[in-house]
């Protein structure tokens, strides 16, 4: 006892413990617990301090609003031209403004599940933003001048349901690596897109595509490519000289023409073909209830799919060509 005692002392000086730590009624309390902590508190105060002045720092830069009191951006923003990043979610602010353009600094630019209609011109003056996600609000169409975001390399368009087609200028973003245009109403693949070299992550899933472009392997880089809730018939050979191609994802039902090479593939490629089960749906008179109920279904089944894709990347011994996966999801 009294060695362990002796040892027990020895080790609170070493860290600097003083004796009323260790010491209970004058004797040496052999079965403390926590003295480790008394001599790490200093450093870890300080570690948390200089924690918190960072955060306090970077939040200066970044504005968050949320909720649907809001109908429009407070005036207060235009004033603040030096921030960084936008999060502006779940609201029900319709338009963007012009003032936009001042924000020569903003990098990212969140502002998924709101009522935009539109995007300005004026976005095209964000040489920095390397992030823009308007994912499911009410957008048609997209600007030409967001091609001038020359340094964009994030692009989420999902959602919206009534895009159509893609200005030829977006194939200016040659920094792009993922790009997002899932839920909408594609007929094919926008010619940009196919222009864009860096694309490594191409999500054009729950649209009208019949087929796909023969000079597809244009991109050279792309890594993942999902292509369920469409209506094609057959893949193009091109996919198997995709060398980087390791996940593709399609909807099975109408699909009668696969390239034997890439349910054989030796390239670690993983072909999933999803089995499309058919949602009943409640119709009613309202088309833009039935168009809310179908995004919120959309938005249910991308969560569903990111689960399932990482749990794919996961298991490495996962077969190449995984057959009819059944998506069933009814609201």
């Amino acid at each position: 006892r009294i060695k362990q005692e002796w040892n027990l002392i020895l080790e609170c000086r070493k860290k600097g413990i003083p004796q009323s730590k260790y010491l209970k009624n004058g004797f040496v309390d052999i079965t403390e617990k926590n003295l480790d902590t008394p001599g790490k508190t200093p450093q870890l105060k300080k570690r948390h301090a200089l924690s918190d002045g960072v955060n306090k720092e970077q939040n200066k830069f970044i504005f968050q609003l949320s909720g649907e009191q809001w109908t429009e951006l407070p005036d207060s923003l235009k004033e603040q031209i030096y921030l960084k990043e936008w999060h502006v979610y779940n609201t029900l602010i319709q338009t963007i403004p012009a003032y936009i353009a001042l924000f020569k600094d903003l990098r990212v630019l969140e502002l998924s599940k709101n009522q935009i209609n539109h995007l300005p011109a004026e976005i095209g003056c964000l040489k920095n933003l390397k992030v823009l996600n308007v994912s499911f609000n009410n957008l048609k169409s997209v600007p030409p001048e967001l091609g001038d975001c020359e340094n964009l390399e994030k692009l989420d368009l999902s959602g919206n349901m009534e895009i159509t087609e893609l200005p030829f200028e977006l194939s200016n973003l040659k920094q792009l690596t993922f790009m997002d245009v899932s839920a909408n109403k594609f007929h094919s693949i926008p010619i940009c897109v196919l222009r864009m070299s860096n694309l490594q992550w191409l999500d054009i899933s729950s649209n009208c595509l019949k087929d796909l472009p023969e000079d597809i392997d244009r991109l050279e880089e792309l890594q993942t490519l999902l292509l369920q809730k469409n209506k094609l018939t057959y893949l193009p050979r091109a996919l198997v000289n995709m060398s980087k191609l390791n996940l593709l994802v399609v909807s099975g039902d109408d699909l009668v023409e696969i390239p034997t090479a890439i349910c054989e593939s030796t390239t670690g490629l993983k072909f999933v073909s999803l089995k499309d089960s058919p949602v009943e749906r409640i119709v009613c008179e309202d088309t833009e209830e039935i168009i809310e109920n179908e995004r919120e279904r959309e938005q249910v089944e991308k969560e569903f799919m990111k689960a399932y894709i990482e749990d794919l990347r996961e298991r490495e011994s996962t077969p190449s060509y995984t057959t009819k996966v059944m998506l069933s999801l009814q609201l």
